[in-house]
C-alpha cells in the first residue's frame, strides 16, 4: 500500500512540477519549508567552514609565516592582497551586482524579492579570501552572510518559490552564516531578523531558527565546537559598578559613530581619487601595511587573536589598547573604502573589545580589585560597539551573552548596548551597512522607498547625439532659422569644424540679435559659448541642480575623458520622462507588502507583462486565450487608465497585463500571451 501511495505521489509531483506541488499541497508546507531551511542551513555551514579554512590557511601562510620571518613583508602583503583582489574582480566581471554585501542583501530583500547574484557573490567571497588572507583589515562574517543568503536565494529561485519564501530562505541562509561563524545560533537568528529581514514574523522565525541550528551543527563538525574567542568567567561585583558600564556605553557610541563616519569618508575619498580603479585597492592596502609595520600587526586581518588574548586576560596597558582602537579605525576604512573585500562585523568586535579592555584597565587602576577585570569590560564593550555600528541592539546583546553563557552579564550588557544604540543615532544617522544604501538614494527606514533622482543616470535619460539636430558654428543663420521651423525645438548644440563642442544656440539668442540689430552671418556669431555641461555618469539629481542654478533649458552631455566631445543632450523633458517611467516601475515594486499578503492568501504570484507587436495575445479577447485554471488576469493598464477585464475585453499592443498565477503555470501563461518562443 505504501509503495502504491509513493508511486501516486511521485507521478503527481512529476506531472505538476515541484514548485506547483509545494503550492498545492498546502497542508504539507511546514514539512517542505522545514526541509528547505535545514538544507539551506547545512549547505551554508559547510560552505562557511570551507571558506574559513581557506582564509585561515592563507592568513597563516602569508601574515604569520612570511610576515613573521620577514618583517618588511608586512608593508607589502595587504597591498598585494588588494591588487590580487582587484585583478580577480576584473576577470570575474560580476555583471549583476544585486545583493552584494550585507547592504546589498538588505536591499535585495526589501526591494528585489530576495534576488541575489550568484556570480557576483562568488566573486566577492573569493575576493574576501584574498583581501583578508593577505592581512587586509576586515572580517569573514559578512562574506559568511553572503554565502548563506546566496544559497538560500538560489534554492528558492531554482524551485520557483513565491517571493515570500525566497525572502525567508535568504534570512535562513544569513542566520546560518553568522551562526557558523561564531558557533552562536541565537545570535544568527536575531541578526537575520534585525538586519536582513527587518521584521519579526512568526511565520518565518521558525525556519530561521532551524537553519541557524543546522548551520552551526554542520560547521562544528568541521571546525570544532570551541567558541570564537576564549570567554572568561564573568564577575559582576556590585551595582555601584553600573555607572562604569554606562560610561563605557557612551564611549562605545562615539567609537561606533566614528567608525561609520570614517567608512563613508574613505569610500568617498577613494571614489574621487584620480587613479586607475585597479590601483585604488593597492593604495589602501599599502597604507594598511604602513600602519601595521610602524604601528602594530594586531590590526591585520579580523583581529581574532588579539580579541582572544584580551579575553584571556593578557591585557597590556590602557594606552596601548586605545592605540589599537585608533589604528583599526583607520585601517578598516582604508581596506574596504579603497575597494578591498571583507566584512565590517569583526572590526566592530575588535574595536569594542580593545575599547572595553582599555577602559577596564584604566578603571581598575583607579578602583583596584573592587570592580570586574578588564576582560569583562571587553566583553561588554564588544556588544556595545557592535550594536551601535550595525544598529542591531538585540544582536549586540545576544552575541556576548551567548558566548559567555552567563546570565550575570545581561544587566551590564543591556545598559551599555541600549545606551550605545540610542546615542549613536544622534551622532550618526546611518549604520556601517545603510550608509552605502543612502549614497545610492535607498532609505530602508522609509519602507524601502528610493530617491529615484539619485539612482537614475544622465546617460540613461539623455537624448543621444545621433538623435540630435546639430548645428555648426560655420552654418549660415538661414540654416538655423530653418532648423527651428522644422523641429520646433528652442535650442541646439553647436559644434566647431572638428565636431567638438562649441556652445549652445537658442531662440533667445536669435531674438537678441534682431532686437540689438546685430549683423551676424553665421551661427557661431550668436552662440552662447559659456555653457553648463554634465557627464553621463552624473545623477539626475545633479542635473536638476544645474538646471535650477543656471535657469537653462538644456545641458550638453560630454565625455568625461574628452570634455569637448558631445555624447548627447539633457532637457528638462528628458528628466521628467525618465523619472516618470522609473516611478511607475518603482511604485509597482513597492506594492511589496501588499503583494506578499495577497500571494500568501492565494498561493500565487503577481505578474506584469507588456504586450508587444506580434504577441499572440494582442488583439484577442480574454475569453479566447484559454488560460490555465491557476491563472487569472486581474487588471489591464492602458495608458493612464486601468481596466477591470471581462471575458470580452480585447487586449491591445502596449497594454500592461497584470495577472495572478501559480508558480508552476507562469511559463504556460507567458507562452499563451507571447507565443511558443516566449522566454520563461
Amino acid at each position: 500500500m505504501f509503495n502504491r501511495m509513493r508511486q501516486r505521489t511521485s507521478h503527481r509531483a512529476a506531472r505538476m512540477g515541484l514548485a506547483n506541488y509545494v503550492d498545492r499541497v498546502w497542508s504539507y508546507e511546514a514539512v517542505v519549508m522545514l526541509l528547505l531551511a535545514v538544507c539551506a542551513g547545512a549547505a551554508t555551514g559547510l560552505s562557511v567552514a570551507l571558506f574559513r579554512r581557506a582564509l585561515d590557511a592563507l592568513f597563516e601562510f602569508a601574515v604569520l609565516d612570511l610576515g613573521g620571518r620577514h618583517s618588511w613583508m608586512i608593508l607589502a602583503l595587504p597591498a598585494l592582497g588588494a591588487l590580487l583582489t582587484a585583478l580577480w574582480l576584473h576577470f570575474a566581471r560580476p555583471r549583476d551586482e544585486i545583493g552584494i554585501g550585507v547592504a546589498g542583501i538588505m536591499e535585495a530583500v526589501a526591494l528585489h524579492g530576495g534576488r541575489i547574484s550568484l556570480r557576483g557573490s562568488i566573486a566577492r567571497v573569493v575576493g574576501a579570501v584574498l583581501t583578508v588572507g593577505f592581512g587586509g583589515s576586515a572580517g569573514p562574517e559578512d562574506p559568511s552572510v553572503q554565502i548563506g543568503a546566496t544559497l538560500g536565494s538560489q534554492i528558492a529561485r531554482r524551485l520557483k518559490l513565491s517571493t515570500a519564501r525566497v525572502r525567508t530562505l535568504v534570512g535562513c541562509g544569513a542566520a546560518a552564516g553568522i551562526s557558523a561563524a561564531f558557533n552562536a545560533p541565537i545570535t544568527g537568528v536575531f541578526f537575520a531578523i534585525e538586519i536582513i529581514l527587518g521584521e519579526f514574523s512568526g511565520a518565518s522565525i521558525g525556519w530561521v531558527v532551524l537553519a541557524a541550528v543546522a548551520g552551526t551543527v554542520t560547521s562544528q563538525s568541521i571546525l570544532g565546537n570551541a567558541p570564537a574567542f576564549g570567554i572568561p568567567r564573568y564577575e559582576f561585583r556590585a551595582l555601584a559598578e553600573l555607572p562604569l558600564y554606562m560610561l563605557l556605553g557612551v564611549l562605545a557610541a562615539v567609537v561606533a559613530a566614528l567608525y561609520v563616519f570614517l567608512m563613508a569618508r574613505s569610500e568617498a575619498w577613494f571614489r574621487e581619487l584620480r587613479a586607475p580603479a585597479w590601483l585604488k585597492p593597492g593604495i589602501g592596502g599599502l597604507a594598511v601595511g604602513v600602519l601595521a609595520y610602524f604601528g602594530s600587526t594586531t590590526i591585520m586581518g579580523p583581529g581574532y587573536q588579539a580579541i582572544d588574548n584580551v579575553m584571556k586576560g593578557n591585557v597590556t596597558g590602557a594606552l596601548v589598547l586605545f592605540s589599537f582602537v585608533l589604528l583599526k579605525l583607520v585601517a578598516t576604512p582604508l581596506t574596504i573604502g579603497s575597494g578591498g573585500q571583507g566584512g565590517l562585523f569583526a572590526p566592530s568586535l575588535f574595536l569594542g573589545a580593545m575599547l572595553g579592555a582599555g577602559f577596564g584597565q584604566a578603571a581598575q587602576s583607579i578602583f583596584g580589585q573592587h570592580i570586574a577585570s578588564p576582560p569583562a569590560y571587553a566583553l561588554v564593550g564588544m556588544g556595545a560597539v557592535l550594536a551601535g555600528a550595525v544598529r542591531a541592539p538585540i544582536t549586540g546583546l545576544m552575541l556576548p551573552f551567548e558566548m559567555a553563557q552567563d546570565y550575570r552579564i545581561v544587566l551590564p550588557l543591556m545598559f551599555a548596548v541600549v545606551e550605545s544604540t540610542l546615542i549613536v543615532q544622534v551622532l550618526q544617522k546611518e549604520s556601517v551597512y545603510t550608509f552605502k544604501l543612502k549614497q545610492r538614494g535607498v532609505d530602508l527606514k522609509k519602507d524601502g522607498d528610493v530617491n529615484l533622482m539619485r539612482t537614475l543616470l544622465v546617460g540613461d535619460a539623455m537624448t543621444p547625439v545621433k538623435e540630435l539636430t546639430l548645428m555648426h558654428a560655420s552654418d549660415p543663420l538661414a540654416a538655423l532659422i530653418e532648423a527651428f521651423d522644422a523641429t520646433n525645438h528652442h535650442g541646439f548644440v553647436v559644434l566647431d569644424d572638428a565636431d567638438e563642442l562649441y556652445g549652445v544656440v537658442t531662440l533667445a539668442d536669435v531674438a537678441r540679435m534682431f532686437t540689438q540689430k546685430e549683423r551676424a552671418r553665421t551661427v557661431g556669431e550668436i552662440t552662447t559659448l559659456d555653457v553648463t555641461t554634465v557627464f553621463p555618469d552624473d545623477t539626475l539629481e545633479e542635473a536638476m541642480r544645474h538646471f535650477g542654478m543656471k535657469d537653462v533649458g538644456r545641458l550638453p552631455v560630454i565625455d568625461r575623458r574628452n570634455p569637448r566631445r558631445v555624447l548627447g543632450l539633457m532637457r528638462r523633458a528628458d528628466i521628467v520622462s525618465a523619472y516618470s517611467n522609473a516611478l511607475l516601475d518603482h511604485q509597482s515594486s513597492q506594492g511589496h507588502h501588499e503583494r506578499l499578503r495577497m500571494e500568501a492568501a492565494t498561493r500565487t504570484e503577481l505578474l506584469e507583462l507588456d504586450l508587444r507587436e506580434h504577441d499572440r495575445g494582442a488583439g484577442k479577447s480574454i475569453r479566447e486565450l484559454d488560460l490555465p485554471d491557476q491563472c487569472v488576469i486581474v487588471a489591464i493598464r492602458r495608458g493612464e487608465h486601468t481596466l477591470v477585464p471581462r471575458g470580452n475585453t480585447q487586449m491591445r499592443v502596449g497594454d500592461r497585463v497584470i495577472a495572478l498565477c501559480a508558480p508552476a503555470v507562469q511559463d504556460t501563461f507567458l507562452r499563451i500571451l507571447r507565443g511558443p518562443d516566449a522566454d520563461a
